[in-house]
């Protein structure tokens, strides 16, 4: 993406957010939109496919911190919506063309890409000691995608292998990436020499931009492929088998390397990230590598204490309640939780809960105002005896 390009799009206007956004609002926003926008979701609608590719292309942009800044950047120093490819050139006093600054003949290239001829060059060239700074065009980085997988609480904990359904560019199996036709190749630049970048003198400065004849690639192609029209990438639908590992929680990122978008000209593919959502459970929480789990128990069990079945993940275990137990004691049962990276396990926190009836039948309430009268002390003794002394 060069950086005329940034300057012509407003990313925060795409994403809905204000420029003073978060990184969490950033990412909220984009997800919203992409599965609103997801070819998934609208079959045959080019219209949305357009403007997922350009959601997806704001928050590449945006969600990452180093990106983000120089974008500002830009945009601050010349102004926001200062160039437009339509009617004419825009210039500065004086008749100065500010698309030779930014290389107008310039391409924008994928997420991770090379970009040339920009701002960076620019001041390179006149603070930086009269040297002329250039970026080699050449094989680029394919983008980073990403997706998501909802997982049910049980998954979660043990892992499991989930089957993904991706729409997104990829290499185009009749050129095999090369943009020419099967049987011919491309050919080196003539202009360029298979740099992909011309340089030319603009008053006392000299500038670096991409090569207009082979638009920055290096390369020519006569015949091009029918199905990619010469881009070397197609968007496709495919489906591949992800491992998710034990342990992973809610809204947890999980990296797989080089399952991207295709890299430009040879370059390598970008990362695929899967967005884990996990359903609750009916009978337990959880808390990092620990599972939560609340257990009622009668008075009479919590006073003299008393052996319990309670539930794990992978069956039950019997769980020894102390006599005296009071409401809201948790009790510790290890290695009973969710499995760590280490190979080691959490463990099972049991919160006890004296149960308290609703209803008495005559008989149980004889008996408890005979445990009343059989009392030591009334529980709160100590209390009356220091409000009596106020």
């Amino acid at each position: 993406m060069s950086t005329k390009d940034w300057l012509e799009k407003d990313y925060y206007a795409v994403l809905g957010v204000p420029k003073t956004a978060t990184p969490e609002e950033i990412k909220k926003a984009y997800r919203k939109l992409a599965r609103d926008l997801h070819p998934d979701k609208n079959p045959g609608n080019a219209k949305a496919e357009a403007k997922f590719k350009e959601v997806s292309e704001a928050n590449d942009v945006l969600s990452d911190a180093s990106k983000r800044r120089e974008y500002d950047e830009a945009r601050s120093l010349f102004g926001s919506g200062a160039f437009r490819r339509s009617g004419g050139t825009t210039g500065a006093p004086g008749g100065f063309d500010f698309s030779d600054l930014f290389g107008g003949g310039g391409t924008g290239g994928g997420g991770g890409g090379t970009r040339v001829g920009g701002i960076g060059d620019l001041f390179g060239q006149m603070f930086g000691g009269g040297g002329t700074r250039t970026t080699q065009a050449g094989p680029a980085r394919g983008r980073d995608i990403e997706t998501e997988a909802t997982l049910d609480f049980a998954e979660a904990v043990h892992g499991v292998t989930v089957p993904l359904r991706l729409h997104a560019p990829g290499v185009c199996d009749t050129c095999k990436g090369s943009g020419a036709k099967p049987g011919t190749s491309p050919r080196r630049c003539p202009n360029c020499g298979g740099s992909g970048l011309t340089s030319r003198n603009q008053g006392a400065f000299g500038f670096s931009e991409p090569c207009r004849e082979c638009q920055g690639t290096g390369s020519l192609i006569d015949d091009k492929c029918k199905d990619c029209k010469g881009t070397g990438g197609v968007t496709k639908t495919r489906t591949m088998n992800v491992r998710i590992p034990a342990g992973v929680s809610d809204g947890q990122r999980i990296r797989l390397k080089g399952k991207g978008q295709p890299g430009q000209r040879g370059g390598p593919p970008g990362d695929l990230y899967v967005v884990v959502h996990v359903n609750g459970h009916k009978v337990f929480g959880r808390k990092g590598e620990d599972l939560l789990l609340t257990v009622p128990v009668t008075f009479p069990e919590a006073a003299m204490g008393t052996e319990l079945k309670v539930p794990t993940l992978n069956g039950s275990v019997t769980l020894r309640v102390p006599a005296g137990t009071p409401s809201g004691r948790r009790l510790r049962v290890r290695g009973k939780g969710v499995g760590k990276a280490d190979g080691t396990f959490g463990d099972l926190l049991v919160t006890i809960e004296v149960s308290v009836p609703q209803k008495l039948t005559e008989a149980a309430r004889q008996a408890l105002a005979a445990y009343s009268k059989a009392m030591p002390e009334n529980p709160r003794s100590a209390l009356e005896r220091e409000a009596s002394r106020g």
